[in-house]
């Protein structure tokens, strides 16, 4: 019952090349950055992420991008990383672009066991209709600039209520990355505020979950009414130290004059 490893590379050192990877964050909310920054150091390449959005330049899952550890990325926003963009671009980098609401639902059908599902976001678009280019043709002087080499399938679209609905699979990942406020050695965990956004739903993905925790306390410790995410969905727990734990960016800081 007690999760608790003693070090970020021990929690994460099993993830192989191509391992699909389920990462909690949304922009640099609640991300979990030491173990990213351990798998960062544990070499694995190839890796297959779904997370809302790819991090930033030099934060984040940006870290992994630019050492070119990342093969596929399933996510909803691309945002401000100019390497992103440029890797998506050039052809080093397969992108699935999903509507956020879809993500975040084929997440939680994933970890709920529901292996499909109907919803009408992305109907009457490409999302449904299929060409949205997954990979770009590699840049080069001799490439067809602009061209896709992969494209997205057409999706199953079916009425109901008089209304189309397109087929959505739920996700489920041989890892996943998340961070939270609270949590105690069984896994229980508390997500703080803003935090609390794709974390749950990445964790209830992954076939083994690792959560770094802020703050580490003892089974009983947490109000059964406040944990936001029962310990069955989570494998692995590492406890921050105060330097790590106070290690929260700000993507975009706004200021009054």
């Amino acid at each position: 019952m007690d999760k608790v490893k003693q070090s970020a590379a021990d929690a994460v050192g099993d993830i192989r090349d191509h391992a699909s990877l389920a990462v909690g964050g949304f922009g640099l909310s609640g991300v979990p950055n030491t173990l990213i920054a351990a798998v960062l150091a544990g070499g694995s390449r190839g890796l297959q992420v779904v997370s809302n959005n790819c991090g930033v330049d030099g934060a984040g899952l940006g870290t992994l991008l630019a050492a070119g550890r990342i093969a596929r990325v399933t996510g909803s926003y691309i945002g401000d990383n100019k390497e992103f963009a440029r890797q998506y671009l050039g052809g080093e980098l397969e992108v699935e672009l999903v509507p956020q609401g879809t993500l975040a639902e084929r997440l939680r059908a994933g970890g709920c066991g529901i292996p499909a599902f109907y919803t009408r976001a992305g109907v009457g678009t490409q999302v449904a209709d299929g060409g949205l280019p997954l990979r770009y043709a590699p840049s080069g002087p001799d490439a067809d600039a602009g061209a896709a080499a992969v494209t997205s399938p057409a999706k199953e679209v079916r009425v109901f209520g008089g209304q189309e609905h397109v087929l959505e699979y739920g996700i489920t990942t041989d890892f996943a990355l998340v961070r939270a406020a609270k949590g105690d050695r069984y896994g229980n965990l508390v997500f703080n505020k803003a935090a609390r956004n794709f974390n749950p739903l990445a964790a209830m993905a992954g076939r083994v979950t690792v959560a770094e925790v802020e703050e580490l306390v003892e089974p009983g410790e947490l109000d059964p009414d406040a944990v936001h995410l029962p310990g069955v969905f989570v494998q692995r727990v590492i406890a921050l130290d105060a330097e790590q734990a106070a290690d929260k960016q700000i993507e975009k800081r706004t200021v009054r004059a």
